[in-house]
């Protein structure tokens, strides 16, 4: 039985870094499709999704049948109730991927992003892919070294995100329209989020490897 559970632990942990791999793949998209106004790969961003959201529903079904018939205890059931914080938040950041694909699909034939604020979005999408497959990489080796760099790159995206604010201000009067304004500002949060989103993630690895705990950034997209 010890085996069994062994495996279905390990199953869990398997899906995690598929869902993790696939939520890097997404950004990665998205922020190309962003950038090379590329409708046919944004829509196959917005598609994609769906597995995404298949996998956090396997891994719910994995997480309810191993309380149900192993009735976990100690560190076995943390990591259990770990491993179904861990699926939502990459729930959400395959989420908040889509939501920036969808905009290339609200303004297509037109860029997304203005030209004055496209140098700062090619690095928000630097930095998200940056963070995700960092986060791919924690998931498959659970190891404390990639919990910093995770910090360091969702600083970065927030600084990013910060700076479309002062871009916005820096505008002349009829440089950019209320709509524009909305979209980037949308984009810019949507980028901050993904950040955010992968520090839960590391947050619950760094606990299980520790027994560490700090509080959970709001997971809110």
């Amino acid at each position: 039985m010890r085996e069994v559970f062994k495996n279905e632990l390990k199953a869990l942990a398997d899906d995690l870094v598929i869902m993790a791999s696939k939520a890097a793949q997404a950004i990665e998209q998205a922020s190309e499709a962003i950038q090379t106004n590329d409708l046919g790969l944004a829509e196959s961003v917005i598609d994609s999704d769906r597995e995404i959201d298949n996998l956090e529903s396997q891994i719910d079904r994995q997480a309810a049948q191993i309380l149900a018939l192993q009735a976990p205890v100690a560190a076995d059931l943390r990591v259990v109730i770990s491993a179904l914080k861990m699926s939502i938040a990459l729930e959400r950041m395959g989420d908040l991927a889509r939501h920036i694909a969808s905009l290339v699909r609200i303004r297509h034939p037109k860029p997304a992003v203005p030209d004055e604020f496209r140098d700062t979005f090619n690095n928000m999408g630097r930095s998200a892919k940056l963070i995700s497959t960092t986060l791919v990489s924690l998931l498959d080796n659970p190891g404390l070294a990639a919990v910093p760099t995770i910090n360091a790159i969702d600083e970065e995206l927030d600084e990013l995100h910060l700076r479309i604010f002062t871009l916005i201000s820096d505008q002349q009067p009829g440089d950019i329209t209320p709509a524009q304004i909305a979209d980037v500002t949308l984009l810019s949060r949507y980028y901050e989020r993904f950040g955010d989103q992968a520090v839960n993630v590391s947050q619950k690895v760094e606990y299980l490897l520790t027994g560490n705990w700090e509080p959970e950034l709001s997971a809110k997209d």
